[in-house]
């Protein structure tokens, strides 16, 4: 990639993307009190470089898929090669290599108990080199990455100027056909595609194509993230927490946690740990700071586990290139 800093434009830019990653230019520049040729610009000159990129993500349990975090631990000399393996799989996101670099976390969703057993107890285990696998079912989520508030720096009349509409009722059951997951795919990879090269990938017209994505949006299936890394933004310390609570506070320190701006993800999950969270600081020392004065007060944590980020194969989408 090449060295490029974000000056406040650029941050701007950002953090309207992640409030709406489809919000038109115009409306972008207008908050931000640039031209819209400016704010276009600046988006061509991070997105090509390789700086940011959006993508849609689809949100699994809206269409009955389940959502797991998954860690293995490799020998050194593999892990490399296992973490691209796991990135180049279109059912995973965020793929990191941890610690020492012979862990290996990421995150994927199955879409049916066959496909869940096939992944979990026959592809991965098998995978030569890895010497355990654990696999933690998400149960409830507390904080996503899509709603971080450390990289935040427009003022709440700003981000309400781009806020889109919530999604719909989540009990409406949605439907997704072969069209919808060509347009999901192509999205997947430019979540900012035009409508004619969706229409391409689809077959639809480009009316249908803007009609669909839109109620895709709307229905809760389809979710916009920029793909950044925090470095980018200041924060050069991430880390996974895997923490053990008493299940009468778990509710409680989990939403504590949600609330902290430097936690991009909590969830209550499965296994010998009750609670998963991605931490992002601006350095170690930060980092300490947070886990002996944030943390710790919190009742009802029995043990915590922290994981440094080492290398980051993959976040939302497929990894990012030039």
């Amino acid at each position: 990639m090449d060295d490029v800093t974000l000056d406040a434009v650029d941050r701007g830019l950002v953090h309207a993307l992640r409030i709406d990653g489809r919000a038109p230019f115009s409306r972008i520049g207008a908050v931000l009190g640039v031209s819209e040729n400016t704010v276009a610009r600046r988006y061509r000159r991070l997105r090509s470089s390789g700086v940011l990129r959006v993508v849609g993500a689809v949100n699994g349990p809206r269409l009955g898929h389940t959502s797991w975090t998954i860690r293995l631990r490799c020998t050194p000399d593999a892990a490399g090669a296992i973490a691209g393996a796991l990135a180049a799989r279109d059912d995973t996101s965020f793929v990191h290599l941890l610690s020492g670099g012979t862990e290996i976390s990421c995150n994927t969703q199955t879409r049916s108990a066959d496909e869940r057993d096939a992944l979990l107890l026959e592809k991965l285990p098998r995978t030569r080199r890895v010497i355990g696998v654990s696999a933690h079912l998400l149960l409830r989520s507390y904080a996503l990455p899509g709603t971080w508030l450390g990289p935040a720096v427009l003022s709440e009349d700003q981000a309400a100027r781009l806020r889109p509409p919530s999604p719909g009722d989540a009990a409406q059951p949605v439907e997704v056909g072969d069209a919808d997951r060509a347009l999901l795919a192509a999205l997947a990879v430019d979540g900012r595609a035009g409508h004619a090269e969706l229409a391409r990938a689809t077959g639809w017209s480009e009316s249908t194509v803007r009609r669909r994505a839109e109620a895709l949006r709307g229905a809760g299936v389809l979710q916009y993230q920029v793909d950044i890394e925090p470095a980018r933004l200041g924060f050069h310390a991430e880390a996974r927490l895997w923490t053990s609570v008493r299940p009468s506070a778990l509710h409680d320190v989990a939403t504590a946690m949600a609330a902290h701006p430097e936690v991009s993800f909590v969830a209550l999950t499965t296994g010998p740990t009750n609670l998963v969270a991605v931490v992002n600081c601006r350095d170690t020392e930060d980092l300490a700071r947070y886990l002996t004065e944030r943390v710790a007060p919190l009742d009802g944590i029995a043990t915590m586990e922290t994981a440094p980020v080492i290398r980051t194969v993959k976040r939302a989408g497929p990894p990012l290139r030039r």
